[in-house]
């Protein structure tokens, strides 16, 4: 009878699983991936030191193949120290993310147009994305000090080389009528892998297109896809984010939902990444893959606001709530493609953003994905 028993479960896993991946291949016509899976997480304490720097504010991380060294923005707006990313090493040979296998092996400071390190406040650095021989980084700005977001390249040693247009639309103006609100700007970079296109979206909607997530709705984002080499924003497309979590109580108290970091598969796939926070609900994370192949074109429209019901977004499917990897959450913010592990999937890491708080830790999460090839 246990026999038998045992025998039953290990049908009805089977058929579980069998279910879904057929249905994962099913809803996968204009999707890329077919699995993910966590493979390990590592956790640094709020304060750690590196190189006479507080290692905190992880927001951004991107991948060099050829180095095969991660690189991770910090957001700190040259408070604690300048401006600065930081190069890590993560051993995946094993298929798992063990901590003794993550090092932190130099930090870069990001120097401004005249050579200098950054002012103290004068940027929020967010997104990073490895061009080959650089890193693009995007920054937030500060709407309430009148401190523009930007787009830069910068080489590997921290040296300026490019600045990036940015439509006058994102740009706020003195009366609060239009433009990105504040602390909801560029979170997000990414280059596609024949680096030609580099993606960024804004992290909520913009003034003029619509409100900030709610418990009824998401906010209506706007994805931004430049041509890398000339630097002009040649496509945009309308991302809708989740609402705020079941259970959240806005009243008086600081919640949110937003866009804060894309993976691009190719120039029309990306995985995107959501974070929520609320007092009531902490930390809720999702991954979702989205394709831009039947979303309608919106970089010729100076607003959403009154054109959301006629506008197709971009196809948006979940992956991934990490509520079902039973760990604890921090505030994930950064995610990227590394390399390719043992069994052929992909590994994917993610990075936390602690605000530089005691009672926050940094984390490090290992996934591998599964990624067909499409048409």
């Amino acid at each position: 009878m246990r026999n038998l028993a045992k025998a039953t479960i290990f049908i009805a896993c089977f058929l579980i699983a069998a279910t879904a991946a057929i249905l994962i291949n099913l809803s996968a016509q204009s999707f890329a991936v077919t699995k993910i899976d966590l493979i390990g997480r590592a956790i640094f304490p709020a304060g750690s030191p590196f190189q006479g720097t507080e290692i905190g504010g992880l927001s951004g991380i991107t991948y060099d193949p050829d180095q095969q060294v991660y690189y991770v923005i910090s957001d700190d707006r040259s408070s604690k120290a300048p401006a600065r990313f930081y190069s890590v090493k993560i051993d995946l040979t094993s298929g798992k993310l063990e901590k003794e296998q993550i090092a932190f092996t130099g930090v870069t400071t990001l120097l401004d147009e005249n050579g200098k390190t950054f002012p103290n406040l004068s940027l929020d650095p967010e997104g990073i994305a490895f061009t080959g021989n650089s890193v693009f980084v995007s920054s937030e700005g500060d709407v309430d000090r009148k401190i523009a977001p930007f787009i830069k390249e910068f080489s590997l040693e921290g040296k300026l080389l490019k600045i990036l247009v940015i439509p006058e639309l994102f740009l706020p103006d003195d009366k609060g009528n239009k433009g990105v609100r504040n602390n909801l700007a560029f979170e997000s970079l990414a280059l596609t892998p024949d680096r030609k296109y580099l993606f960024t979206a804004t992290e909520n909607a913009l003034v003029q297109d619509g409100a900030v997530t709610s418990l009824q709705s998401g906010s209506p984002c706007r994805i931004l896809r430049y041509d890398a080499v000339g630097g002009k924003v040649d496509r945009e497309f309308l991302y809708i984010t989740e609402p705020l979590p079941a259970g959240a109580n806005p009243e008086g108290k600081f919640v949110t939902n937003g866009l804060v970091d894309l993976v691009a598969i190719d120039e029309n796939r990306l995985l995107s990444l959501e974070r929520a926070f609320s007092m009531e609900t902490g930390n809720t994370i999702k991954l979702f893959e989205i394709s831009t192949e039947k979303a309608d074109r919106i970089e010729g429209l100076d607003s959403l606001k009154s054109r959301l019901s006629e506008l197709s977004p971009v196809q948006k499917r979940l992956l991934l709530d990490f509520e079902t990897l039973k760990v604890p959450l921090d505030n994930i913010e950064g995610l990227t493609l590394g390399p390719v592990l043992s069994d052929g999937s992909r590994g994917l890491i993610l990075v936390s953003d602690n605000n530089f708080s005691p009672l926050q830790e940094t984390q490090i999460l290992g996934l591998k994905i599964k990624v067909q090839k499409t048409s």
